[in-house]
């Protein structure tokens, strides 16, 4: 890269760091008010469908539906979407959106054993320890009076983890399977419009489907705005790999946890222990022991 192009490149990395860190404290806000999960997973996937039409469209990409096709999406729209996002918002109930942040950045610690299952990895001992010290820190984000109004529940930790887990086991489904010739962004559109018809009667039946007429409140503009944020921030992320690289991209794990700590303080006035800051210093290094090496360069 020319130093024009590391300058727009890692100016590009902080707003897609930033954009996908805000929806964290936009989850919260989201399910301030009662807004059960089905509910909001089924206008977060519509609101999806209807921005990856576009953008499909104005690039005059179809969206292919074939039996192999549907059977992706179905896989992509339960472990990235429905299932996870099921967790994430009955966790955000009980944990800081913060705290949630940080645990988040366990997903390519988790995904590194994961592939290793897979024989899709090799096992190295620098991102063992790295895996290590993830778990290091949710223990000191789970030990009991870490948060300032006491203990964190230990269950809906466990929930969050099993929320990385989905986001992990996604990856590497991708890697191993692949995409059926597909690129990210028609995978993203087939699992939103997927999603959005599971989480329809889910949503119907359990009586968590949410009435788009007005008044609408700040759950209602929070779910909005997170929405559109993931869309564009995994279009840009999309882009941004095939433009800079996936190992220059990797580091925006980094900015998403430390954006999504910057918003909730902004938005949720939200504050933490210092073993909660700890545990981020951890979780800090053990992305980066985690991540891949970066290959080195063929002979010209």
């Amino acid at each position: 890269m020319t130093t024009k192009d590391r300058v727009f490149y890692t100016s590009a990395l902080v707003l897609f760091g930033a954009g996908w860190g805000f929806t964290q404290p936009m989850t919260k806000i989201a399910v301030s008010e009662g807004y059960g999960p089905f509910g909001l997973i089924f206008w977060q996937s519509v609101i999806g469908v209807c921005i990856m039409a576009l953008l499909c469209g104005a690039r005059g990409v179809p969206l292919p539906f074939q039996p192999r096709h549907l059977k992706l999406y179905l896989i992509i729209a339960m472990i990235g979407t429905v299932i996870p996002n099921s967790g994430s918002y009955q966790a955000a109930v009980h944990l800081p959106a913060g705290v949630i942040s940080i645990l988040f950045s366990l997903i390519p610690m988790l995904a590194f054993p994961i592939a290793l299952g897979l024989g899709l990895d090799r096992f190295e001992t620098r991102r063992f320890c790295g895996l290590l010290l993830g778990l290091c820190a949710v223990l000191l984000i789970a030990l009991p009076g870490q948060s300032m109004s006491g203990a964190l529940p230990l269950f809906w930790i466990a929930v969050v983890i099993t929320v990385c887990l989905c986001y992990a086991f996604e990856g590497n489904f991708v890697a191993k399977w692949g995409t059926q010739g597909l690129d990210s962004l028609q995978v993203l559109f087939g699992a939103s419009l997927v999603g959005a018809i599971i989480s329809l009667p889910l949503a119907l039946g359990s009586g968590q489907f949410i009435d788009p007429r007005p008044p609408w409140g700040a759950p209602d503009a929070a779910l909005v705005a997170s929405s559109v944020a993931h869309v564009l921030t995994y279009a840009g992320y999309v882009w941004l790999v095939s433009a800079a690289g996936p190992v220059f991209t990797v580091q925006i794990s980094y900015l998403v946890t430390l954006f999504g700590l910057f918003w909730a303080r902004i938005f949720l006035g939200e504050a933490y222990a210092p073993l909660i800051w700890a545990a981020l210093g951890l979780m800090m290094v053990g992305m980066y022991l985690v991540q891949p090496r970066r290959l080195s360069q063929p002979a010209q």
